[in-house]
């Protein structure tokens, strides 16, 4: 195999359960790539102490991958020089966003891997017509050339339901190193956990949430399930999250106190009415009012008003934020000050922004 495996270091950090924001993409008001923002934006997610970014993804949007807009290798490099730049002591997960069928997902496997990304989160978005074994011989491909982070994407933004013997088999796949669950689904949620600790490979995958609407919630649970005649446990340690692409520095200290206070007397009553507050300020940013419409321009608003981004514009024009949201916005701000890090970031953005 040409890939180069998780280092044993960075495997245990993503085992332990790390903040991993998805990586929104700075445009200008020509819709073109905004260098220095997208660097500050890097920046500000280091800073913050999370654990990995993940570039390329749904937040970065889809369409970078345009042939008249080729942005998929310029996004990649510019986070990775920057991660390089940081020189941090700690580990740090690239994740690169990997779609399409199987040539494009190899072709970006390669690029990813060319740029030294860790790892690659495998979309299933856009193939609604493959079977699910054709999925998963396209994943055992993609595995061969770099480690694999499924991702069960939610219907509403281009995923489709998978069935449990499937979650079962790509849990089986050697280089599956970690699953984002993101059905916004109770029970499919479920199904993937359990299909996870069926496979013989159950200790060699993280769990991670995508579940915007159930991010505290599913950081406090322990999924327990009857294997074989064994009882299994297996929790979802950490986040990969568009959500946490703002306000990353309070993300990163929540994680952190859930990780410490997890079994306290009186915590997870505590925990899960916070676990309101945030779904309440994703609903404002996310914008399930409108059946997520302006997700992507929510995300952006936010980082404007920090002054990470220069404007809310998206390579699509008709991505904008939808009637009301920016008052949801202004109403989250307001009812939730002790959720958003606009301090941290007032006091850095001169240091972000920097040539």
């Amino acid at each position: 195999m040409g890939y180069k495996p998780l280092s044993p270091e960075m495997g245990r950090a993503l085992h332990d359960g790390l903040v991993i924001p998805a990586h929104p993409l700075a445009l200008d008001e020509r819709r073109r790539l905004d260098e220095r923002h997208q660097r500050a934006l890097t920046r500000y997610y280091i800073a913050s102490g999370a654990g990995g970014i993940a570039v390329g993804v749904h937040s970065t949007q889809f369409e970078i991958r345009d042939p008249s807009i080729g942005l998929y290798e310029p996004v990649l490099r510019l986070a990775a020089e920057e991660v390089a730049r940081a020189e941090l002591s700690r580990p740090f997960l690239k994740a690169a966003g990997i779609c399409g069928p199987t040539d494009q997902a190899l072709d970006e496997a390669q690029t990813a891997t060319a740029l030294g990304y860790e790892a690659g989160l495998l979309s299933m978005g856009g193939l609604a017509e493959w079977s699910e074994d054709e999925l998963l011989k396209r994943t055992r491909l993609v595995a061969e050339v770099i480690p694999v982070i499924g991702f069960y994407m939610q219907p509403s933004v281009g995923g489709r339901i998978l069935t449990y013997d499937f979650w079962k088999a790509f849990a089986d796949i050697p280089n599956v190193v970690a699953i984002k669950i993101a059905p916004f689904n109770r029970y499919q949620t479920l199904e993937v956990v359990r299909a996870v600790c069926a496979s013989a490979r159950r200790d060699q995958i993280a769990l991670y949430t995508g579940n915007d609407d159930n991010i505290v919630a599913d950081l406090l649970t322990t999924y327990r399930f009857m294997t074989d005649g064994t009882r299994v446990e297996k929790r979802i340690v950490g986040g990969l999250l568009g959500h946490w692409a703002v306000w990353t520095k309070r993300a990163v200290e929540l994680l952190e106190e859930i990780k410490s206070r997890r079994g306290e007397e009186g915590f997870a009553e505590e925990a899960l009415t916070r676990n309101i507050e945030v779904t309440d300020a994703n609903a404002a940013f996310f914008d399930p009012a409108h059946h997520f419409a302006g997700c992507i321009p929510g995300i952006h608003e936010v980082l404007r008003r920090q002054g990470l981004m220069a404007g809310t514009w998206c390579l699509n024009p008709h991505e904008q934020l939808s009637p009301g949201q920016a008052e949801e916005i202004d109403r989250v701000y307001r009812d939730y000050p002790q959720l958003n890090d606009d301090g941290f970031v007032g006091a850095n953005l001169a240091q972000w922004l920097r040539e």
